[in-house]
């Protein structure tokens, strides 16, 4: 009898905690990312802590600059926590990837080329744990796309190439097509590479993306920026 009461608690205690790392991204989607952020280290899970970085780095990217460093350091420790619990979490090495990338972007040239080989580690490590993470495949053509525009020593450096743009986002469109900033991301990938000769490429998949129907608020903030970005482009 108490092998069965244990079995019982166990496995509601599963499913508490599955509902808790729901209610996380539930609230995230409606874009209470303060919130979700708090539930989610509350959670003291690697899941629940991937769910808390990924919370915080999105609501660096709409926070005044001021506070964006601050908040992206901040997910890059929950990301740290979270594999820490779990080595074998995807969505955590993802998400150090995500904030490590997102700050690289911000504080300049000089001192992101420090995190440039960690994003790309990160990526890559959450791609041989989760094959089908189609936001890796788009992390990983933004990387090389942006090492390229630095140029083809620091490209060289880092084992980037402009070849390795297409095929990361190709695989990321065979497994989620209609995803909004997927698109986004290539066509401002795309520019990068050569703004002149990409143009109508960039073009096409910004026409692409503003036909997809936005699902959560952070959709409709990428729907809006890819209506913009095909404004100043036609």
């Amino acid at each position: 009898m108490r092998k069965y009461i244990l079995l019982a608690l166990l496995s509601s205690a599963s499913v508490s905690l599955a509902a808790s790392v729901q209610d996380a991204n539930t609230l995230l989607d409606k874009g209470n990312w303060q919130a979700a952020a708090q539930m989610g280290v509350d959670l003291g899970s690697a899941e629940g802590l991937a769910v808390a970085a990924k919370a915080t780095t999105l609501g660096a990217g709409i926070s005044p600059d001021t506070a964006k460093r601050g908040l992206l350091e901040k997910a890059q420790g929950y990301a740290n926590q979270a594999i820490k619990l779990n080595s074998n979490s995807a969505a955590a090495y993802f998400e150090l990837a995500r904030a490590d990338g997102r700050l690289a972007q911000f504080v300049g040239i000089l001192q992101s080329l420090p995190l440039a080989s960690e994003v790309k580690n990160s990526l890559n490590k959450a791609i041989s744990l989760d094959p089908k993470m189609d936001e890796a495949y788009v992390a990983l053509g933004v990387w090389n796309a942006e090492l390229v525009a630095k140029g083809s020593f620091i490209a060289f450096s880092y084992g980037a190439g402009g070849d390795q743009v297409a095929p990361n986002f190709e695989k990321a469109f065979a497994i989620a097509p209609t995803t909004i900033i997927h698109r986004v991301e290539y066509a401002n990938a795309l520019l990068k590479l050569d703004s002149n000769k990409n143009k109508a490429a960039a073009i096409a998949q910004l026409k692409k993306a503003v036909t997809f129907t936005p699902v959560t608020y952070w959709d409709k903030l990428d729907l809006k920026a890819a209506q913009d970005k095909l404004a100043s482009l036609q």
